[in-house]
């Protein structure tokens, strides 16, 4: 059992480095809009009304901000590693590294959870926008074609053909090549960030002109309270929970964690970096502070446009949480402001959906390099130099998951991945600065011990503030990963079994 805990040597890194096959294509800026195009998307355009109705109000925006915190621990975290370990991998790399093999495991393994599901919740959140943009040209889809068989109200076959035509297409544009999709994902984040800044400016104006919603004696109506007392409501499964209050702001929070995975995704992306040492921590820190910030003024002008309990899915707007963004100008009578938003998260969905592909099929290639999974995810193309078999095969899957699965229980368990992969990296910080004190780190976490401590008690936390079906899935899924690595991964790493690689390196 020993062997479990083996660590992959720093060494060893700088040989696969140096014998990576990746295109160095990335500078900082694109790695930042790598970032930036990941984060937002389902936090904005989708989550916001989940998270105002179901959760905490209009104080959405302190869960906002505490979802904010947990990923600034976590992110300096990250913004060390990168900056020792730049291959792609993340924090599975990062894990190897320092903790041992299991833990590299256990870590890959909810890796791969956080960036599939959220691959599928993104592209699922995409196909109601699209369904909403068709509708601006009156042309509808059945139901039938945009429904997953949990949702679906009909008899028969039912599937969510929009999502799994998106996968599809990204699948195709990813096996190209990293340049051409890093491209496509400049142009689409400059677009959704400037429909953000839009729907700010536009909101605020909206609120602050319209008597209804403010006036100077009682300010924004529909902040008030902005902390609603808490109350027992039905969730989207028909169970009752606590909702509002304090209780209500953390289980917000750890509800909306999902809409900030991303920054993340940038050090998947590091074997292709120009200056991957100093470019990757600037990129993680510098996209996850545009994206906290945009996100609290977003939710505080939705909430202020929109009452949060408009967001019910059985009250008077049962769409509003689908689209919740685009609903509240269509209720504010701007239309031509909604079919803005509509067209910006249609287009801007899709950078997501790309950027959580590109960097699961980049965890694949860390994990077959040590002979974890089978080599077969790791092959590159010979002209295109992209793990194209394994971006095939994890297209196909998450096509077909997110054709039949609904988002609220895909959302969830990629918020799980997402704090555990988050509290191993802070724990393996804590153990590299004890175990190597002397390494060069261009960039070191600053007073690491009350960083790496709050990192770990808040994602933890957050982890416990999660759903009841949420964790039950995850342990199965965690469950299923060792049976994967005792069966497969153990007897094929090559840290244990050299003698099996020899000749083959």
């Amino acid at each position: 059992m020993s062997k479990i805990w083996v660590k992959k040597p720093l060494s060893a890194y700088e040989a696969d480095m140096k014998k990576s096959e990746l295109k160095k294509v990335l500078g900082k800026w694109s790695l930042t809009a790598i970032g930036v195009g990941a984060i937002i998307g389902g936090g904005i355009f989708v989550l916001t009304g989940t998270g105002a109705y179901y959760h905490a109000g209009p104080a959405l925006a302190i869960s906002f901000i505490i979802a904010g915190i947990a990923c600034v621990f976590a992110a300096l975290c990250y913004a060390e590693f990168a900056s020792i370990i730049p291959v792609e991998g993340s924090a599975y790399a990062y894990a190897y590294g320092t903790v041992g093999e299991i833990f590299a495991w256990a870590m890959g393994w909810c890796l791969i959870l956080e960036y599939a599901m959220a691959s599928m919740a993104v592209s699922v959140s995409w196909s109601g926008y699209f369904n909403k943009f068709l509708k601006i040209f009156n042309i509808h889809l059945p139901a039938y074609l945009t429904s997953d068989p949990a949702s679906y109200t009909g008899d028969g076959f039912s599937m969510n053909l929009p999502a799994f035509i998106l996968v599809l297409l990204i699948t195709a544009l990813l096996v190209k090549g990293t340049k051409e999709a890093a491209g496509a994902n400049n142009l689409i984040v400059l677009m959704k960030t400037s429909a953000v800044i839009f729907v700010i400016i536009a909101g605020v104006y909206i609120i602050f002109s319209n008597t209804d919603l403010y006036n100077a004696v009682d300010g924004v109506k529909n902040w008030k309270p902005f902390i609603p007392d808490p109350i027992k409501i039905k969730n989207s499964e028909g169970d009752l929970v606590s909702a509002y209050g304090i209780k209500g702001i953390i289980s917000g929070a750890a509800a909306i964690f999902f809409a900030y995975i991303g920054f993340d995704a940038v050090s998947t992306q590091a074997g292709e970096a120009i200056n991957p040492k100093k470019d990757v921590p600037f990129a993680i820190i510098a996209s996850l502070l545009i994206c906290t910030a945009l996100y609290i003024c977003v939710s505080l002008v939705l909430t202020g446009m929109m009452h949060y309990t408009d967001f019910n899915p059985e009250g008077r707007y049962p769409d509003a949480i689908k689209a919740p963004v685009a609903y509240a100008f269509e209720i504010a009578g701007k239309h031509w402001a909604s079919n803005i938003v509509t067209i910006a998260a249609t287009v801007g969905l899709i950078s997501v959906v790309m950027v959580m592909m590109m960097g699961q099929s980049r965890i694949f290639i860390g994990m077959a390099k040590d002979g974890l999974i089978p080599k077969f995810f790791g092959q590159l193309h010979p002209k295109t130099k992209t793990p194209y078999k394994g971006i095939i095969l994890l297209g196909i899957v998450v096509a077909l998951i997110a054709a039949f699965t609904p988002i609220s229980t895909l959302a969830d368990m990629t918020s799980f991945g997402t704090l555990f992969a988050f509290t191993l990296v802070c724990i393996a910080v804590w153990v590299m600065r004890k175990k190597e004190p002397n390494l060069i780190r261009p960039f070191k976490v600053p007073a690491y011990k009350i960083v790496v401590a709050l990192g770990v008690i808040i994602n933890l936390y957050l982890i416990f503030n999660l759903s009841a079906h949420a964790l039950e899935l995850s342990a199965v899924w965690l469950f299923l990963g060792g049976l994967v690595y005792f069966l497969y991964g153990k007897s094929n790493s090559k840290l244990n079994n050299p003698e099996k690689y020899q000749n083959q390196d």
